[in-house]
């Protein structure tokens, strides 16, 4: 799930869901769409279940789909999303502060449907 969020500051939230809830970090610039860039990815207190499909004036759902986890260490998790536009592997990397999300040089192959 990845949320449109136009206040306070235009942003957006990436949602993974994990053990029951939503797990969530706050992404100031987006999803990075080149893998030299690296976006700050502020982890947020997690949401419920029901958070999955709300909107209202101020938030909308950017893109839903699902995600798969290949490697999880205390300091990074690689994970690819699954959504409308098609699967990205990305690394969530913790820094001393915050999260770092960086689209991974290696991206799934599409599949081609014959």
């Amino acid at each position: 799930m990845l949320h449109e969020h136009q206040k306070p500051r235009h942003h957006f939230d990436l949602r993974l869901e994990h053990d029951g809830v939503l797990r969530s970090w706050a992404l100031p610039k987006g999803m990075p769409v080149e893998p030299e860039q690296n976006r700050l990815a502020i982890a947020v207190p997690d949401h419920d279940l029901d958070h999955l499909d709300y909107q209202d004036g101020e938030k909308s759902i950017a893109d839903t789909g699902w995600w798969e986890e290949h490697d999880r260490t205390d300091r990074r998790i690689v994970l690819t999303l699954h959504g409308r536009r098609g699967a990205h592997r990305y690394a969530l990397i913790r820094t001393a502060r915050d999260w770092l999300l960086h689209l991974t040089k290696d991206q799934p192959q599409e599949r081609h449907r014959g």
